[in-house]
C-alpha cells in the first residue's frame, strides 16, 4: 500500500496482553515438542479468562510435553509469579482437550514430499521506508512494546509497570515517505502506588522519547493511559485467545493478510511457514533495489507440495513482469522455493525458535531466519 500524503496508524500489544499470553503459551508448547521431535505436528490453541486456562487442539509427536507446566512457566516469565498484577498462578485451573492429528490430514500432508498442511493464501511485504524493511507505523509500535518489556525487567520499574500494555503509532506521510509521528498512544498496566500524572511522565520520558525521539515533533499528540488508571489487566480484565492479533503480528494493516494465525502451528502449516517465506522474498526484492516496496501472494492446496499460485500484487502489480524476470536472472525459482519442504529446510523451521516470535512481531527482527537474504541461484539463506 502507498500513502502519498496522509496518516496511517498501527498497534502492537505487550507480552502480558491476554491474547499475547495465549500466543506465547501455544508457541512454547510447540517448541517443547520440536526440541524432542523435529517432525512434530502441532496445532495448539490457548484461551484464558480469570484463573481458568484452556489448552485444546492436536499434537502428534514423540515428545511428551507437560503442557500445563509449560503454560505456568510462560505466565511466570511474563510476570504473573504472584497476584501483584491480578493473576495468581497458584489459583489457576488448566483444562486440556488435546488429541492427535486427523489420520486423513496426516495422510495428505505426509504423502510423497511434504504437502501443505492446509489450503489458503499468504502475503509477504517489505518496504524501504525503515532499515528493517517494515512499514514505519508497525515498526515504531513494536519498538515501543519491546522496550516496555525490557524496562519491566529492571528493578526500578518492575514493581511500577505491569505486564499488560498496548501501543499505537500514527505516522504522517509526505510524498509517500514517513515524515514524522503525528500521535502516539500507549496504555500500560501499573501499580496503585504511582499517581496517574507521574506515570504519564514516566512513560513519555522513559519509553516513548528514547525510542521515537527522532520522529517526534513539538506538535506530536501523546495519549498515555488516556482512559485513566489501569490497575487491572491481563486475563483478569479481559479474555485471551491464540491468534487474535494477526495484524499486529505482521504488517500493522499496511499489507493484505490471508487470515491465518501463526502461533501454536508447526511449520507444515503454510499459514505460518508460507507467510515467513514470502516475507523473505519481498525483502529480497526491496533490499536489491528492484522496487521501493513489494507485496507478494502465495496460495496452496492441502496435501500438495507445490504452490497453486505465486505472484506480485498491490504496489508491486505494476512491476510484476520485472520482478519475475529479476528473480529468474538471480536463479531463483519462486514456486520451487515456496514448496513446504524447501521453506522448512531453508529456514530451518524444525528448530524450537517459535516462542520468541509470539511477542513483538514476527517480522523486522534480524534474529529470525526469514529476515536473512536469499542467495542468488539457491534457496539457502546467507
Amino acid at each position: 500500500m502507498t500513502i502519498q500524503n496522509g496518516i496511517f496508524t498501527s498497534e502492537a500489544v505487550a507480552a502480558g496482553h491476554p491474547d499475547k499470553i495465549c500466543d506465547q503459551i501455544s508457541d512454547a508448547i510447540l517448541d517443547a515438542c520440536l526440541s524432542v521431535d523435529p517432525n512434530s505436528h502441532v496445532a495448539i490453541e490457548t484461551a484464558i479468562k480469570d484463573h481458568t486456562l484452556f489448552l485444546f487442539g492436536e499434537i502428534t509427536t514423540d515428545a511428551e510435553p507437560d503442557c500445563e507446566g509449560i503454560a505456568r512457566s510462560v505466565l511466570h516469565d511474563i510476570g504473573h509469579s504472584d497476584s501483584r498484577w491480578g493473576l495468581d498462578t497458584d489459583r489457576l485451573t488448566v483444562i486440556q482437550a488435546i488429541s492427535k492429528q486427523s489420520v486423513e490430514i496426516a495422510h495428505g500432508v505426509g504423502e510423497r514430499e511434504l504437502g501443505a498442511g492446509d489450503q489458503g493464501m499468504m502475503f509477504g511485504y517489505a518496504t524501504d521506508e525503515t532499515p528493517t524493511l517494515m512499514p514505519a507505523p508497525i515498526e515504531f509500535s513494536n519498538r515501543l512494546i519491546r522496550w516496555h518489556a525490557e524496562l519491566r525487567k529492571t528493578d526500578e520499574f518492575e514493581s511500577i509497570i505491569g505486564p499488560d500494555a498496548k501501543s499505537q503509532v500514527s505516522v504522517a506521510y509526505e510524498n509517500a515517505k514517513p515524515n514524522h509521528i503525528a500521535a502516539v498512544v500507549l496504555s500500560t498496566q501499573h501499580s496503585e502506588g504511582i499517581e496517574l500524572e507521574d506515570l504519564r511522565q514516566l512513560v513519555r520520558e522513559k519509553i516513548i522519547e528514547p525510542v521515537l525521539g527522532d520522529f517526534l515533533r513539538p506538535d506530536t499528540v501523546f495519549h498515555i493511559n488516556p482512559a485513566g488508571t489501569f490497575h487491572s489487566g491481563g486475563p483478569i480484565a479481559d479474555s485471551g485467545l491464540t491468534g487474535r492479533k494477526i495484524i499486529a503480528d505482521t504488517y500493522g494493516g499496511f499489507a493484505r493478510h490471508g487470515g491465518g494465525a501463526f502461533s501454536g502451528k508447526d511449520p507444515s502449516k503454510v499459514d505460518r511457514s508460507g507467510a515467513y517465506a514470502v516475507r523473505q522474498i519481498a525483502r529480497y526484492a526491496v533490499s536489491n533495489g528492484w522496487v521501493e516496496r513489494c507485496e507478494i501472494e502465495v496460495s496452496y492446496a492441502i496435501g500438495y507440495d507445490t504452490p497453486v499460485s505465486v505472484d506480485f500484487v498491490g504496489d508491486s502489480a505494476g512491476d510484476t513482469e520485472l520482478l519475475h524476470q529479476r528473480f529468474r536472472e538471480a536463479g531463483i525459482d519462486l514456486k520451487d522455493i515456496l514448496r513446504p519442504t524447501s521453506i522448512i529446510n531453508r529456514l530451518k523451521l524444525t528448530r524450537p525458535i517459535f516462542r520468541e516470535t509470539a511477542f513483538g512481531g514476527h517480522f523486522g527482527r534480524p534474529e529470525f531466519p526469514w529476515e536473512q537474504s536469499l542467495k542468488s541461484g539457491t534457496a539457502a539463506p546467507n
